[in-house]
């Protein structure tokens, strides 16, 4: 059975089994489905994407799923991690002073892909570039994902806020050659993906398989899927996960003028669409500072690192300090950029969160079953003198002060 790659919904059996579309055989009852939707029309009462300049910008990342799901949230529980229980956080968004959201993948993921005993959390691992994760949704009828993601932006709208989605256009999660078929490697493998030779997938992203984002049937339907998520969705841009990987040919070759890039920025339907590049991939290709495009922001990385630097006094940092201050005319002068091409962040999803970075000098991932390999080793972090939690209050005052730094 095979997910109809522009398929706006999709459900998932109870007894859903990803090892089932690892093996020959009818896996009709363990596999999920494509749900047709149409035919219909939601009341958008005037809604638009709020084309707020990148100036004005101020970004809050978040897992949409956990953001809530705990009980000291106050909701109950069946609106707990859903798109209805972000839309009763509001007030308390806007009483951050964020101008916009930027949710961690909510495209439909494979929650069994993931070591053996555990659960993807993140839902970078998609299995539908059109549909909402069903399981963030309260609703589970038909067309109910759907329309709660739809009343949440047109909620978050109407309190001034803009709604990014982070988009994973750069692998699926069927994996390496060892990996179920659930959609595209049933379609046209040597379509979809980069492959080094017929049986082996390149693996620019560190997950097994790479997509092939310029290959004419995938840039079409990358650019369809981002005019769904605008036209239809009223979604206000999108963070690309691992961007760089969309600037690299069938043979896995950086391109100079990457089509699927151009086709995206020259787009009618997407003119004022916000799009951020995680301008980096998990092979070594580094863009930050010469990203293709002249729409294109950038997280900077280079920012997040010496701000966390300059802040454990190391040597050299004021100078590089000032630069980043000032946009980083370090990185951009060369195009003569506007200050806000630099997308700037202290922490984000990858590595500490802000109040790891000034209460732990190494990380501790082992619990995930991966030998604390996930996330990276260099987070510039200060523990504030006591590695993890401490009753000493003097060093709480200070990691409080630390975090009202950064």
């Amino acid at each position: 059975m095979l997910l109809d790659p522009y398929g706006r919904e999709v459900v998932i059996p109870a007894g859903y089994s990803r090892q089932s579309g690892r093996h020959k055989g009818d896996n009709a009852a363990t596999s999920m489905k494509s749900v047709v939707v149409g035919g219909y029309a939601y009341d958008w009462e005037g809604d638009e994407p709020l084309h707020r300049p990148s100036s004005q910008t101020v970004i809050y990342e978040m897992h949409l799923g956990g953001f809530t799901r705990h009980p000291n949230s106050g909701l109950p529980a069946n609106t707990r991690g859903t798109f209805a229980g972000l839309i009763e956080k509001i007030p308390y968004l806007r009483d951050l002073g964020i101008t916009a959201v930027e949710l961690l993948p909510i495209f439909q993921f494979d929650t069994q892909d993931c070591p053996p005993g555990h659960v993807n959390y993140w839902g970078y691992q998609p299995v539908s570039f059109f549909a909402p994760h069903r399981a963030y949704s309260s609703r589970q009828d038909r067309l109910g994902p759907v329309d709660e993601f739809r009343d949440m932006v047109k909620a978050l709208h109407r309190s001034g806020i803009e709604v990014i989605l982070d988009v994973v256009y750069n692998h699926t999660s069927e994996g390496d050659e060892s990996g179920p078929t659930l959609s595209f490697r049933g379609l046209d493998n040597n379509a979809y993906y980069i492959l080094e030779d017929r049986s082996r997938y390149a693996n620019y992203t560190g997950t097994g398989n790479t997509l092939n984002g310029n290959h004419p049937i995938v840039r079409r339907m990358i650019v369809d899927s981002l005019r769904y998520w605008v036209e239809e969705m009223h979604v206000d841009g999108f963070r690309f996960d691992l961007a760089s990987i969309l600037t690299r040919d069938s043979s896995g070759q950086p391109m100079a003028n990457p089509p699927v890039l151009w086709d995206i920025e020259t787009d009618p339907a997407l003119a004022g669409t916000k799009f951020i590049a995680e301008a980096w991939d998990a092979a070594g290709l580094y863009q930050v500072g010469s990203f293709i495009g002249d729409s294109w922001k950038e997280w900077n990385g280079r920012f997040r690192d010496d701000i966390r630097s300059f802040f454990r006094s190391e040597d050299g940092t004021v100078t590089r300090l000032a630069d980043r201050f000032l946009g980083s005319p370090e990185v951009y002068g060369h195009k003569k950029r506007e200050a806000e091409q630099s997308v700037n962040f202290v922490t984000c999803h990858d590595g500490f969160t802000l109040n790891d970075l000034v209460s732990y000098e190494r990380k501790y991932n082992e619990a995930n079953g991966e030998a604390n390999r996930d996330g990276g080793d260099d987070n510039r972090s200060w523990n504030c003198g006591a590695e993890g939690p401490t009753g000493d209050p003097a060093i709480e005052r200070l990691r409080n002060k630390q975090v009202k730094n950064f």
